[in-house]
């Protein structure tokens, strides 16, 4: 499983025309399965996510986490994270896990993430496999990659 986790000040994912989820200062989760990912992994980014130390504190270090600022959190599936572009120009996406098994992995992620964290923070997505617009302003930059 990887991540790209971005600082937001603010991002919204849209499918067509219509906004699916967005949310104000706090995380975007771009979310890439692959084969071998499951509970283990899940458990494990989900923990990375919540408690990242990448908001500011009181004297300007990040020292924060998305639970400290009761921030929010947009997660969009996201299958080319997985691509890999190191031969040609064509990126392969062998290493991305299939539909088929990669959305009940990424529907499990969202289950288990807004029953555990739901009350505390606002957790929204986008639609697995829709072609989806998202936008955001990237807040500092702050960009984190985690893979499990």
């Amino acid at each position: 499983m990887k991540a790209v986790i971005q600082r937001v000040k603010n991002a919204s994912v849209a499918v067509g025309n219509e906004i699916v989820g967005s949310i104000d200062a706090g995380i975007l989760v771009l979310l890439g399965i692959t084969h071998s990912d499951g509970d283990v992994e899940i458990d494990w980014l989900i923990n990375k996510v919540v408690n990242l130390r990448i908001f500011d504190d009181e004297n300007g270090v990040m020292n924060r986490s998305v639970l400290d600022i009761a921030g929010g959190i947009l997660v969009v599936s996201n299958f080319t994270l997985y691509g890999n572009a190191q031969r040609g120009f064509r990126p392969s996406y062998t290493d991305a896990a299939p539909s088929a098994d990669s959305e009940p992995i990424y529907n499990k992620f969202i289950e288990k993430i807004k029953e555990q964290y739901g009350t505390k923070i606002r957790i929204f997505t986008g639609v697995f496999g829709a072609e989806m617009d998202v936008s955001l302003v990237n807040d500092g930059p702050v960009t984190i990659i985690v893979e499990k």
